[in-house]
């Protein structure tokens, strides 16, 4: 039988390395702990449940981050709203807050440019997605294939 994801180093890859399943259980992983930490909210200190945030949840949507650099939009959004969830839980906000003063509170970078930051720079310059190069035309610059 044959298998369309596979592990390496904790890193889910799909067979057509779109990190879908990378991304999709990472997303879940972070709602998951938010949840738990949720309960447990009003029974700490704000520094205490802040520094439970960052611990539990931050490393899961840091790790392996060269990796997710050239994904479309609609991953790293996916992402994006786990981040805002950690902020707002923070916070103690609604989901109807703006975001943007809170990550700025907590020195939190945005998705994009979190890729950017943790992504070698030697790797960064010899890869780009099909999209970005001078394929725009083409039926592949649709797809999350890279060029290298």
């Amino acid at each position: 039988m044959t298998s369309t994801t596979v592990r390496d180093l904790g890193v889910l890859i799909d067979s057509d390395v779109a990190m879908q399943s990378h991304v999709s259980r990472t997303v879940s992983g972070c709602f998951a702990v938010l949840c738990q930490l949720c309960s447990v909210r009003h029974s700490v200190f704000d520094s205490v449940f802040h520094s439970l945030v960052v611990l539990l949840v931050m490393p899961r949507l840091d790790y392996c981050n060269a990796t997710l650099a050239g994904l479309p939009v609609s991953q790293l959004s996916r992402l994006q709203s786990a981040l805002y969830a950690a902020a707002r839980l923070i916070h103690r906000s609604s989901r109807y807050e703006h975001v943007t003063p809170m990550l700025r509170d907590l020195h939190w970078p945005r998705f994009p440019e979190r890729i950017s930051i943790m992504a070698p720079r030697y790797l960064s310059d010899y890869i780009q997605s099909v999209a970005d190069s001078n394929r725009r035309r083409l039926w592949s610059s649709s797809s999350s294939q890279l060029v290298i």
